[in-house]
């Protein structure tokens, strides 16, 4: 597969069409990369309480230029900014609050992700990079799992597949995800597409898909407005 990921929506709309997801009160654990931004895209009046494992609580959007506190980055070592109100704490007390399954949803990118809902994050075959961090414990504590990730890989390889072939992170624990062409729930029946980008066929997206489509109901096309 050689598909250029030219169609869709860009990563602030696809952030933006996550933190949409997000409800109000919910506390949030962003993961490194794509994920983190979603803090820069949380509607206007909801309360999402962000949440970063190296024991940050209350993120908020990135830091203006300039403005950047080398003191203040969340897990991926990005500056960030801290809500009124957010506080800091051990990285033991940080573990105490995932583990205890205090973290509503957890927002993570993926290497690849099975029919099933397994997900792989961690290492690349054959590569001697990679640590698994805290993805483990939030990926098995956290009350709903949730991708944000490109559809496919810079070399057009599909991510989405019917069984992964890379190190696992944890099984059968991803509950929806979200790419630049679609939202996709993992399901007991398979993968269900709810929403497609715009300009985004079924038959596209599924070419672009190791694995096995099938077709929301209410499925609907949504273009997303990014404000910031």
């Amino acid at each position: 597969m050689s598909k250029e990921q030219a169609i869709g929506w860009s990563k602030q709309e696809l952030a933006t069409r996550v933190a949409l997801d997000l409800e109000d009160g919910w506390y949030v654990n962003l993961g490194i990369g794509l994920p983190t931004l979603v803090a820069d895209f949380i509607p206007e009046g909801r309360e999402i309480i962000l949440h970063s494992e190296n024991g940050l609580l209350g993120l908020g959007p990135k830091p203006a230029p300039g403005e950047e506190d080398p003191d203040l980055v969340n897990a991926g070592k990005e500056p960030i900014t801290l809500k009124p109100g957010g506080c800091y704490f051990s990285q033991a007390e940080s573990f105490a609050m995932i583990r205890g399954g205090h973290i509503d949803a957890t927002i993570l990118g993926a290497f690849q992700v099975s029919q099933n809902g397994d997900l792989a994050n961690w290492k690349l075959p054959n590569s001697p990079l990679g640590r698994v961090g805290g993805a483990m414990d939030l990926t098995a504590s956290s009350k709903r799992v949730f991708l944000c990730m490109q559809h496919i890989t810079n070399k057009g390889e599909a991510k989405i597949v019917e069984e992964c072939t890379y190190p696992l992170t944890t099984p059968r624990c991803v509950d929806r995800i979200y790419t630049n062409l679609a939202v996709i729930d993992v399901t007991d029946d398979g993968l269900v597409v709810r929403e497609l980008a715009p300009d985004v066929t079924f038959a596209y997206l599924q070419e672009c898909t190791a694995a096995t489509l099938k077709l929301h109901a209410g499925l609907q096309s949504k273009t997303i407005s990014v404000q910031k």
